[in-house]
């Protein structure tokens, strides 16, 4: 009996994958636990469409990372910090104060965890900082620490 499965199953196939199980399995388990649905014309065209839907979705995620991205390389996020001798700070700049001076000075909400800092930033002056805003989209950040007076 072919099928169309709902959610992943083990050793058997992945969400909206067409399959070939044996009749019993798929009545009295995969069918009877909502895991999958049988694989009818019907069923079919209705995944196809929702694999289209997936698939336009994805193509505007990328479109507006892209713009985002754009936006972000032509700013700089300026942060003050104090600084003892050799231009050192005093604590450091994390990839939250990033994050919170880039929504107050910008309007641009993006996620801590998404801002890509190795380390804390931990001297004065201008620090390049990747930012993954998409699985394919990464934008370099201008960061320009100075010395709080």
């Amino acid at each position: 009996m072919k099928v169309i499965f709902l959610k992943d199953v083990k050793g058997q196939g992945k969400k909206g994958e067409v399959k070939n199980v044996a009749d019993g399995y798929a009545h009295n388990f995969l069918i009877k636990k909502g895991l999958a649905v049988e694989a009818t014309p019907a069923n079919i065209s209705k995944l196809n469409a929702q694999k289209k839907r997936e698939a336009k979705e994805a193509a505007e995620e990328l479109a507006k990372a892209k713009q985002l991205k754009e936006e972000l390389e032509k700013i700089t996020v300026e942060l003050t910090a104090k600084a003892g001798e050799g231009g050192r700070l005093f604590g450091s700049v994390t990839s939250k104060q990033i994050a919170d001076a880039l929504s107050k000075d910008f309007q641009i909400k993006i996620d801590k965890r998404k801002i890509e800092l190795p380390d804390a930033i931990r001297s004065l002056g201008y620090t390049k900082v990747p930012v993954k805003l998409h699985p394919e989209v990464i934008a370099t950040l201008n960061v320009h620490v100075k010395e709080a007076n």
